[in-house]
């Protein structure tokens, strides 16, 4: 899908709505860029030295890889917001919108005139999302909200990792990429109720609470048995074997198999049913007693074997398993990843670079490639297309 909105498929589930994202880095622009891939119109408001997660980790051009993986089809307005001309135009583009984005900190909309009480009041359909790290008011609120600071107050970290080591953080953004999906779901779900309605509202995300919300099974755990989670590396507390890393000869396998069940299947696929019978490892409160000694059976046997092998066995035995892979070994099409998931981002001055879509297949309507916008390159075109749609309901 290029910035050409008149090449937008008919069929597009977003077609005709328009976003308006003051956003940067990541939970703000993957929502946008979702949104975009559906089809809306999705204008992308950036400062004149654009978007900061345009250059994080990257200094070869205006496209690094947060930027990259978060920004395509989307058009880029550069607006100087602490100019006030600029903060007149912003505030009508986003009068125009049916969905207004945001993830600066809190307060700095309300300083600029483009907060969400400003704008809903203005524009009652308006559907306002904002993301912020440890929500919009409160003593918290005016820390800075990044993934990583999420992940530890959350009590994500306490639980990640080997119990000997460090708390240990997931290897990604993890928590920045929830509360995209959680805003991209509110903000779809308000949508929804204003085609009921009429009426717009307010959406507030903060990554803290995205955080803790999905650790909804731990906390149950926690609320039921009363015992703080710990780390216990791959293993679970009150299960075994489940997501224990076991080797092959070429590689790894994570396996869960903890019904009384499902373990022997998994020995009998081992050719090793002695393990199944042997009474420290026949029930699951055995096993737990005996980890050690029963990863040390069953990872001297899958390590005799090749990764292919093991899988082999283990699909025929029913056994719940993963081949743990790098992001080298996925390829689309394989181990049930969707021929068509990954799109070609165009951006200028480099060959195309192949990224994961949207993940939901829609039966009547394909993943789109994307492009790239330089910084301000619609600019130009978006406030010739403002004067023409102004109303005096937002007038400025």
């Amino acid at each position: 899908m290029s910035h050409d909105r008149q090449s937008t498929p008919e069929n597009a589930p977003l077609k005709g709505l328009r976003v308006v994202e003051f956003g940067q880095y990541i939970a703000v622009p993957a929502c946008g860029q979702t949104m975009a891939e559906l089809g809306a119109d999705v204008i992308k408001v950036e400062p004149p030295e654009g978007d900061a997660g345009r250059y994080a980790g990257w200094n070869k051009d205006h496209f690094g890889p947060l930027f990259s993986a978060c920004n395509r089809s989307k058009r880029s307005v550069v607006l100087d917001l602490r100019n006030p001309e600029a903060r007149k135009d912003a505030l009508a583009l986003a009068c125009t919108a049916d969905v207004v984005l945001q993830n600066n900190r809190p307060g700095v909309m309300e300083k600029l005139g483009l907060d969400a009480a400003t704008l809903t009041d203005r524009v009652p359909r308006l559907v306002y999302g904002q993301v912020s790290g440890f929500g919009q008011t409160g003593p918290a609120s005016q820390r800075a909200g990044f993934d990583i600071a999420a992940q530890a107050e959350s009590g994500m970290m306490s639980i990640n990792g080997d119990g000997d080591r460090d708390p240990t953080r997931v290897g990604f953004t993890v928590v920045d990429v929830m509360a995209a999906n959680a805003l991209t779901s509110a903000v779809l779900a308000a949508l929804v109720r204003r085609s009921v309605s009429g009426r717009g509202g307010i959406v507030d995300v903060s990554l803290v609470d995205v955080a803790v919300s999905a650790m909804s099974s731990t906390w149950a755990e926690y609320r039921l048995s009363g015992a703080v989670p710990v780390r216990s590396g791959n293993g679970q507390t009150n299960a075994a074997p489940a997501a224990e890393v076991m080797p092959t000869v070429d590689g790894n396998v994570i396996i869960s198999a903890y019904t009384k069940e499902h373990f022997a299947r998994l020995c009998a696929a081992l050719q090793r049913p002695e393990i199944a019978a042997d009474p420290r490892f026949c029930e699951n409160a055995a096993r737990l007693q005996n980890r050690q000694a029963m990863l040390a059976e069953l990872r001297s046997a899958t390590g005799r074997l090749s990764t292919a092998d093991l899988c082999e066995r283990l699909t025929h035995a029913g056994v719940v398993f993963g081949m743990v892979r790098t992001l080298d070994d996925v390829r689309p099409g394989h181990g049930g990843v969707s021929a068509d998931l990954f799109v070609k981002v165009h951006a200028a001055g480099r060959d195309p670079v192949l990224l994961p879509g949207c993940p939901a297949n829609f039966n009547d309507y394909r993943r789109q490639d994307g492009r790239l916008p330089e910084i301000g390159e619609h600019t130009a075109e978006v406030l010739a297309e403002l004067s023409l749609d102004r109303t005096g309901q937002c007038a400025v």
